[in-house]
């Protein structure tokens, strides 16, 4: 999985008016959790933007007064009326301790359900998957070759040596259905 390199400053004082603060000087009151003990820090908001507006999932490597640790988003806090990052909580990594990401689904292939005229859903962005940090992919393939019309597929049918899907089994990810021009034109086929 990709990394992605940011550094902070630690703070002094955790409170409501020392956020304030940061938020007014462009920067991201942020917390590490995860290891022996919290480390409170700021971040510069232009720095999270590769990491935060994107559907892409990233390690991100930490340094923070020269401890350098690799995490993952764990929690985002927006404005309500600004849509701003006002505060982000990272996880501290372990490689012996499996962790639970959100990664994308990617689908390939070309739907024969969608060539006749079906129209293709896709129910599920991305797939809650557990694993150790080292097996975690950048996204998980889904192939749509054997789609046709009224068919799916379910988080059941993707097995993935290794990582462990945590959405229902019964979840549909992607399905193809009829469309309004492909009913018509049964309904004007079944009337000749």
């Amino acid at each position: 999985m990709k990394s992605i390199a940011i550094s902070g400053s630690p703070r002094e004082n955790v409170g409501k008016r020392d956020a304030k603060e940061l938020r007014y000087q462009g920067l991201v009151p942020a917390v590490l959790y995860g290891g022996a003990t919290q480390t409170h820090f700021a971040v510069s908001a232009a720095d999270l933007r590769a990491v935060v507006y994107t559907p892409v999932v990233h390690f991100i490597d930490i340094e923070v007064a020269g401890v350098k640790s690799q995490a993952i988003i764990k929690d985002m806090q927006f404005h309500p009326l600004t849509e701003q990052l006002i505060h982000i909580d990272f996880l501290l990594l372990d490689e012996k301790k499996p962790v639970t990401i959100e990664i994308p689904v990617k689908l390939t292939g070309t739907s024969p359900g969608v060539k006749v005229g079906g129209k293709l859903v896709q129910k599920l962005r991305k797939l809650r998957v557990k694993a150790l940090p080292k097996d975690h992919l950048d996204n998980i393939e889904v192939s749509i070759e054997a789609l046709e019309v009224g068919k799916s597929v379910k988080v059941s049918e993707i097995n993935l040596p290794k990582l462990t899907i945590t959405n229902a089994a019964e979840d549909t990810i992607v399905s193809v259905t009829t469309s309004r021009a492909l009913r018509q034109a049964e309904q004007e086929a079944g009337k000749k």
